[in-house]
């Protein structure tokens, strides 16, 4: 029987979001049309086998729903114009070869969570071949380290695009133990030590910096299983990433988490200063969390801050 993957090395990548917005400015202070995070839910497929069978196949082409942050503090409401591409190039940011790319949505929106129901891996090119197969066959490592599809999404505000590609990762279990990633979700925020809900809009006041953390994460970050270059099992563990972002200010760190080369990770802590001259206001916030296996998240806090 054919093998649903052909194994002939182990590829590890960083997975996220890629956005195009203008190198000098400050990724945490959000003051134009930003795609801010990108996820699928389920974050992967994986089939049951790694053999090509109908039932390993039918899989693969499970629905899951697409999500995209779309911000656009100056926008006033205005409609966003978008597109959704899936492609078979992982270095192809913009989806731009028609040969080997597949619409999967399109339509227009409104700044906020942009959602809707996808099907890539049932995605068709040519004559019927799947694009599934199209982006093993160029990746050189041909599946080992999972086949990364590229979802590119362009998104239009007035004169103001943007490209932000996802790759949705595809599994078969080739060694014992693997399992689907879990979706990160963050379990709270705090401001100054005080929990941030959901809907509060706390008052902030003075020049700050305000100390912004993240509750403790440790325990919901996932131990997974990969293949080795001998297909053997290799246990790793989730070091979980956030991406800090304002309308007003900046945060510093502007990313927080993640792990040395020494494993050591770092602490979700950073601190919020608004600009000097700003009038009191309030101020949206995002938190943006990855967990570097192509799992994503976000949240959204408010708060009133004066002078």
């Amino acid at each position: 029987m054919k093998a649903l993957f052909n194994y002939g090395g182990l590829l590890l990548v960083a997975l996220g979001a890629i956005a195009c917005v203008d190198p000098e400015d400050q990724p945490s202070r959000v003051h134009d049309f930003r795609v801010l995070g990108v996820a699928t839910e389920q974050p992967e497929l994986m089939a049951a086998t790694c053999e090509r069978t109908p039932e390993a196949l039918d899989s693969l082409a499970a629905e899951v729903t697409y999500r995209a942050l779309l911000v656009d503090p100056a926008g006033e409401g205005r409609p966003i114009r978008y597109t959704l591409w899936a492609c078979a190039d992982t270095d192809d940011h913009r989806c731009s070869d028609e040969a080997n790319r597949v619409l999967l949505a399109e339509g227009t929106t409104v700044a906020g969570e942009l959602s809707f129901p996808i099907r890539p891996g049932a995605a068709t090119v040519g004559e019927d071949k799947l694009l599934l197969e199209r982006v093993q066959e160029e990746d050189p490592y041909k599946g080992l380290g999972g086949i990364r599809m590229p979802l590119v999404l362009h998104a239009v505000a007035g004169d103001e695009e943007v490209y932000a590609q996802k790759l949705m990762v595809f599994w078969c279990p080739v060694v014992e133990g693997m399992k689907a990633n879990e979706q990160p979700v963050l379990p709270g925020l705090r401001v100054d030590d005080a929990p941030w809900e959901d809907g509060a809009l706390p008052e902030l006041s003075g020049p700050g910096p305000f100390v912004v953390t993240s509750e403790d994460v440790s325990a919901l970050e996932e131990t997974y299983v990969v293949p080795g270059l001998r297909l053997n099992t290799v246990t790793l563990k989730e070091a979980w990433e956030i991406s800090w972002h304002t309308t007003l200010g900046e945060f510093a760190p502007q990313e927080t988490g993640g792990a040395d080369f020494g494993g050591q990770q770092g602490r979700h802590r950073t601190e919020w200063e608004p600009p000097e001259g700003a009038t009191a206001q309030e101020v949206t916030f995002w938190a943006v969390v990855r967990d570097g296996r192509g799992g994503s998240s976000w949240v959204m806090r408010r708060a009133r801050w004066s002078p």
